[in-house]
């Protein structure tokens, strides 16, 4: 057990946190890595020890940890109007002005945006949307959704029920009624052999509507989709995959939401990531890189059908019975506001055109040959490497080894922070602005971790190079 300086940061936060996404137990143990501060791709903890993040938090911080532009920004409207809201038709103009930015710079055409606090309320808010758009049309039966195994779309009771990966339904009695899943699209692990990526993508379709038909399509409402997995992997889906999927939506009249809580924002190299694999969703959900993370803030886009419905259904019961508090905050709108004019000042968009092929180069120039690697993924700014006990069967290692837990560790203590995943997966989607030496830099902190873990595991006998 690590004994912590009385009083330290580390000894305080063992005594009065309780944090997310972490094992609680050996949390009282290991203490926590306390960051101080942040600038640029970079961040220090209380020893002045500085980190690469290469996830840029949780996939969030697309400006980096010091943009003075979106301080300011907030100052401005703290001085301004630091609170309203948006109930029974009061409104701001930061609220109005980002959803008319919002729209702008839709994937496809959208009618109106609703705003929430976070991805997990922006999805679970669609959800809530859907089962109302049904009623109001007159499609009482039709509410059974559809999500994906190894998809994250939040924790909430009901989008935690949508998301398909097992430790987040654990102890937590979910997922709820009426909520469905299809195989995770990951050709790796999924095809056949002899199967090529068409062929695959073929058969998720025919997967999805045996499913469908299955359990009536008048009962069926909506899939949920991320155009690239984030959480359960940084999954690509293979060739053709929504070119098959989305026809079998249309034909049984089942909605598209499009999860771009991750891919939205010039992420995967389009601004969204539905341009990026040709989704047309009816939904969009986003989150993150809205406001770079620098205040929460999400929301939802609807079409104009679904918004026609949610009005029929309001005027009927006399109001649209949802919203938070905080929907549209002014001061975290304006920083959205803020942020989205920085994506098209300083060409945000172009830049993550000129490095993310140099970071899918390194990626795989490094990593596709190293013993300990069964796959190199990814798009743009994101990408992942998955570490496997056997190539040539695509074999993971015994979880309980937790050798994903163990590469992280290693990885930090070279001065990089990258986020470990189900099938020991480590994943990078660092800040938009890193640049190609920043890449190498952060790739070069991964391979001195990964190289020591195989020296490792070579020692314990678990692993021949």
């Amino acid at each position: 057990m690590t004994h912590w300086r009385p009083n330290s940061p580390e000894a305080r936060d063992i005594a009065s946190v309780l944090h997310p996404y972490t094992d609680l137990q050996q949390h009282l143990e290991a203490g926590p890595l306390v960051v101080t501060h942040g600038k640029g791709v970079r961040v220090w903890d209380d020893a002045g020890r500085d980190y690469i993040e290469g996830l840029a938090g949780l996939w969030c911080a697309s400006l980096g940890f010091d943009n003075e532009r979106l301080v300011q920004a907030a100052a401005r409207q703290m001085r301004k109007l630091p609170f309203y809201h948006g109930f029974a038709a009061k409104s701001h103009e930061p609220m109005i002005e980002l959803a008319e930015m919002l729209l702008e710079r839709a994937p496809v055409p959208m009618s109106k945006v609703f705003f929430a606090n976070s991805g997990s309320e922006a999805n679970d808010t669609a959800i809530k949307m859907v089962w109302y758009y049904n009623n109001a049309i007159g499609r009482p039966h039709k509410k059974k959704l559809i999500g994906r195994a190894k998809g994250y779309h939040g924790i909430t009771l009901a989008s935690a029920s949508l998301t398909g990966l097992a430790y987040y339904h654990r102890n937590f009695d979910v997922p709820l009624p009426g909520f469905l899943h299809v195989s995770a699209p990951h050709y790796y692990h999924g095809g056949r052999p002899g199967e090529s990526e068409e062929q695959y993508a073929t058969r998720c379709a025919e997967e999805l509507e045996a499913l469908i038909l299955a359990e009536g399509p008048d009962t069926v409402a909506a899939m949920w989709a991320e155009p690239i997995m984030g959480a359960g992997g940084v999954l690509v889906p293979p060739k053709t995959y929504f070119e098959k999927i989305q026809p079998v939506l249309r034909k049984y009249e089942v909605l598209l939401v499009a999860d771009e809580v991750i891919c939205g924002f010039c992420r995967t190299g389009n601004y969204w990531g539905s341009q990026t694999f040709g989704l047309q969703p009816d939904i969009v959900t986003c989150a993150k890189a809205l406001s770079a993370s620098y205040l929460p803030i999400s929301a939802v886009l609807v079409n104009e059908e679904v918004f026609r419905g949610l009005a029929r259904g309001s005027h009927e019961v006399g109001t649209f019975g949802h919203g938070y508090t905080y929907s549209g905050h002014p001061v975290a709108a304006a920083v959205a506001v803020e942020t989205l004019k920085i994506y098209d000042e300083e060409r945000i968009l172009d830049h993550v055109r000129e490095v993310g092929p140099h970071m899918q180069a390194e990626l795989r120039r490094r990593f596709e040959s190293h013993p300990l690697v069964g796959e190199v993924r990814g798009i743009g700014l994101i990408g992942a490497v998955e570490v496997v006990a056997d190539k040539q069967n695509h074999t993971n290692f015994d979880p309980a080894l937790k050798i994903g837990v163990r590469l992280a560790k290693l990885a930090e203590k070279h001065g990089l922070i990258p986020r470990n995943l189900i099938n020991d997966t480590l994943a990078f989607s660092p800040p938009l602005i890193i640049t190609t030496s920043e890449i190498d830099e952060m790739f070069d902190r991964f391979e001195a971790g990964l190289d020591e873990l195989a020296g490792e595991l070579q020692q314990q006998g678990r692993f021949e190079n």
